[in-house]
């Protein structure tokens, strides 16, 4: 059974990939290895190395920390917490939200977030 660590991770290594638009074809090819074992690392199948990790977060454009934000030092790893930027990671469809909305132009997108915001309110 994976770790939660290993599993927290790997999320984080997805949601970076995906939100680059980069495949793991892609990814594998930047840093050395085959994209199976992008896959292995996504799932926590297979855990990372600290030198791996290191080159996936120089070709994912991040600070080694970004693939642990969202763990709690007091924490055990992988309890449910509520619904947090954490469980967001794993959300395809709250990702293509985020992908889209960053596309809309600047002026209509803070128009969209007022928007959603007001239809939050009153849910």
């Amino acid at each position: 059974m994976a770790h939660p660590v290993d599993m927290h991770v790997g999320k984080r290594i997805r949601h970076r990939r995906w939100m680059a638009g980069m495949t793991q074809q892609h990814l594998a090819s930047e840093v050395g290895i085959k994209f199976q074992q992008i896959q292995k690392y996504e799932t926590g199948a297979n855990r990372v190395s600290a030198s791996r990790l290191w080159h996936i977060a120089n070709a994912l454009k991040v600070d080694v920390s970004f693939f642990f934000e969202g763990l709690e030092r007091d924490e055990e790893p992988g309890l449910p917490a509520g619904i947090g930027p954490a469980d967001l990671i794993g959300d395809k469809e709250a990702l293509d939200l985020v992908r889209s909305y960053y596309a809309i132009p600047g002026h209509q997108r803070k128009r969209l977030f007022e928007l959603v915001r007001c239809l939050a309110d009153v849910a």
